[in-house]
């Protein structure tokens, strides 16, 4: 294949091992210069410059895109997208893992074990909101920062409050997260490449400091992941959109608490740690994939007028559960399902003869009209209803 490598540091340790696995299976490979790309909107097909000539065709890109540069990456990495050229981390993927909010609310929609967070602007909702997520000691973390910059453990709920004010008066926004202390100065970090680990690593921080980031000199050894910290990594990287990803995870009582999804993992750690070939696992995944460009498929499923994309939920008194797929009545409304999410299992293409649960999403393309029928009506809140109860009457 021909491979783009979207870098502004070329002779950084995790752009040169890329490189070289690359050309190691004899792939023609370039490390492009991010910022030097012009987004060309001018002609009928989508189109990129690079230090303005027209850009030669490419099987695939992989983004290495630094945190200061995320919206104009994402715009060329978009670029890329729209022209059909591969890339394992698409541009939504990419910054919805740089803002610390998003992401904690994508995994958090999809039930990802994380530790308790809240976020809040108004000072008087500060202190609830630390009590919330269990008290001091609290972790404040602004929502960009990398390598361990911008987290900071209060031991009070008086610093925390001291710290969130400060902050918050400079218009920072801070997340405001339970600190799990059973895994005080440590984590794992795994390396996810397609449906997989390819790689694992545990970080141990120095002395008292808590953050373990090997950028603030803590030690790194190779560890095993057992099935459900690899299930847990490879699901979150994939909620995110992010075919390669670095998982960072606290070992809680619970099991694993996940802490951030990096688009842009380093190599240098893991690779030494584990001697393993995390940049060839990599190279080799995306030769694999190069046939098959990612898309949006909403929108490429929603150009047939009355036709389009949408999620109906078996609900536990449905006449459906407990029947086959086949025998519930969804073809004959020209309605195909096309996956089926129960709990933390994904089944794609699930066969007529699956019998249907409460609970089950049902990923479905077909008719609007008649997937809208299939929607109970929402129930009116119950805060509502009490408002509605004591309005004064109406005056005549």
């Amino acid at each position: 294949m021909k491979l783009a490598i979207l870098s502004r540091a070329p002779r950084a340790y995790s752009t040169q091992r890329l490189r070289t696995a690359a050309l190691d299976r004899g792939h023609d490979v370039k490390v492009l210069n991010t910022l030097r790309f012009g987004i060309d909107l001018t002609g009928d097909e989508p189109d990129l410059l690079f230090r303005g000539k027209q850009l030669s065709t490419y099987d695939a890109v992989l983004p290495r895109i630094g945190n200061s540069i995320t919206y104009f990456g994402t715009a060329v990495v978009r670029q890329f997208e729209q022209m059909d050229v591969y890339t394992p981390n698409t541009s939504y993927g990419i910054a919805n893992s740089r803002d610390k909010l998003r992401a904690t609310q994508i995994l958090s929609r999809h039930k990802i074990p994380m530790p308790a967070t809240t976020f809040v602007q108004d000072r008087a909702d500060v202190i609830p909101a630390i009590e919330s997520v269990g008290g001091a000691p609290v972790v404040i973390k602004l929502l960009e920062g990398t390598q361990g910059i911008g987290v900071i453990l209060a031991p009070t709920i008086k610093v925390a409050e001291a710290i969130i004010e400060t902050l918050q008066s400079t218009r920072q926004n801070v997340l405001i997260q339970s600190f799990v202390k059973e895994s005080k100065g440590r984590d794992i970090r795994a390396l996810v490449v397609g449906d997989r680990v390819v790689a694992a690593m545990r970080r141990v921080a120095q002395g008292d400091e808590f953050r373990s980031n090997v950028h603030r000199g803590g030690s790194v050894e190779a560890v095993e992941l057992d099935e459900e910290f690899e299930r847990v990594a490879v699901r979150s990287a994939q909620i995110m959109g992010l075919r390669v990803a670095g998982v960072d995870m606290l070992e809680g009582r619970k099991g694993p608490q996940v802490m951030e999804v990096n688009s842009s993992p380093g190599l240098e750690g893991i690779e030494r740690a584990t001697k393993l070939d995390v940049a060839g696992a990599i190279v080799d995944y995306m030769a694999n994939q190069v046939a098959f460009p990612d898309i949006d498929v909403r929108q490429r499923l929603t150009v047939s007028t009355g036709y389009g994309v949408a999620e109906i939920v078996v609900h536990g008194g449905s006449d459906m559960v407990g029947k086959k797929l086949g025998d519930s009545g969804l073809d004959e409304r020209d309605i195909t399902v096309l996956t089926l999410h129960r709990g933390p299992q994904v089944i794609p293409n699930p066969r007529n003869k699956t019998v249907l649960e409460g609970e089950d999403r049902l990923l479905c393309f077909g008719k609007l009209e008649e997937m809208r029928s299939m929607i109970p009506d929402r129930k009116e809140k119950r805060v509502r209803r009490l408002m509605k109860k004591h309005l004064p009457p109406e005056s005549s």
